[in-house]
């Protein structure tokens, strides 16, 4: 049975991986989607044309998580295609913010992703995809979404080293790096403090960017940024000192980056 997984699902851009993957691969027999809000892949289960499998728990407590385990040992499926898209940002300063809360991102950025996708990699046949969700803050630290940006980094680092091992098997790994997105991401973040001006200004469409991931990821491309505003500031972070881009991030937020610290959203990247 060939499926694929979708973390995240219950909104943002894993809930439109969801949609176009439906859409898009007649082949898949079942999508497996995962998040906390029960509600919400209900609705979306019933919404699309391919029979859907719901898991309804914290991707962070390993006791939750043993149940998509069990059904991976049960089902044995051919998972052609895994999108880990779960993710949890917090707008603010490192001094302001809860330390437990640092450690819960670091968790399901880091930690879920990792232990979601050594368990799904058995189950995986030549030909298959996974899909990573990163972040444009992958290719520069982020004052002001410091751990975010740094559990970024961390993914993106994770999947081009898992792409060449996998590379023997004909497994494409690709990690997406989108800039800002207009999801409840940022709608809900700035309910507590706004986001600097540039990232207001240069966020995109969520369908336009699993589009382009999708493409890249059937392309056999290892990273995908949607954009050329993303594509100018991946090439300008690798041309200039960082130091000199953080000071020209500071003069664009004088006011110490945020202007409150944000509050917690836990959602898709």
């Amino acid at each position: 049975m060939k499926i694929a997984i979708v973390t995240g699902a219950s909104s943002g851009m894993g809930r439109e991986a969801a949609i176009q993957l439906a859409d898009r691969f007649a082949g898949l027999r079942e999508i497996w989607l995962v998040a906390r809000r029960r509600e919400r892949l209900e609705a979306l289960a019933e919404s699309l044309p391919v029979p859907c499998r719901i898991f309804s728990l914290d991707l962070t407590d390993p006791g939750e998580r043993s149940a998509l385990l069990t059904a991976l040992e049960t089902e044995k499926p051919d998972v052609k295609i895994l999108i880990n898209a779960a993710g949890f940002g917090k707008i603010g300063r490192v001094e302001r913010q809860d330390p437990r809360e640092a450690e819960d991102m670091v968790a399901l950025n880091c930690g879920a992703l990792c232990a979601v996708t050594s368990a799904v990699l058995p189950y995986m046949s030549p030909n298959s995809r996974i899909l990573q969700f990163a972040s444009a803050a992958a290719f520069l630290p982020q004052p002001g979404f410091a751990v975010y940006a740094a559990t970024k980094s961390f993914v993106l680092s994770y999947s081009r080293a898992l792409g060449a091992e996998l590379r023997a098997r004909k497994i494409t790994v690709t990690a997406v790096c989108p800039g800002p997105v207009r999801t409840e991401f940022f709608s809900i973040a700035e309910t507590g403090g706004k986001i600097p001006l540039y990232k207001r200004l240069t966020m995109a469409n969520p369908k336009k960017v699993v589009k382009r991931a999708i493409f890249d990821s059937m392309a056999g491309r290892t990273l995908s940024v949607y954009g050329p505003l993303m594509k100018a500031f991946r090439l300008l972070c690798r041309l200039v000192p960082h130091g000199l881009l953080l000071r020209a991030m500071a003069a664009l937020s004088p006011d110490g980056f945020v202007r409150e610290p944000g509050p917690t959203t836990k959602e898709e990247t």
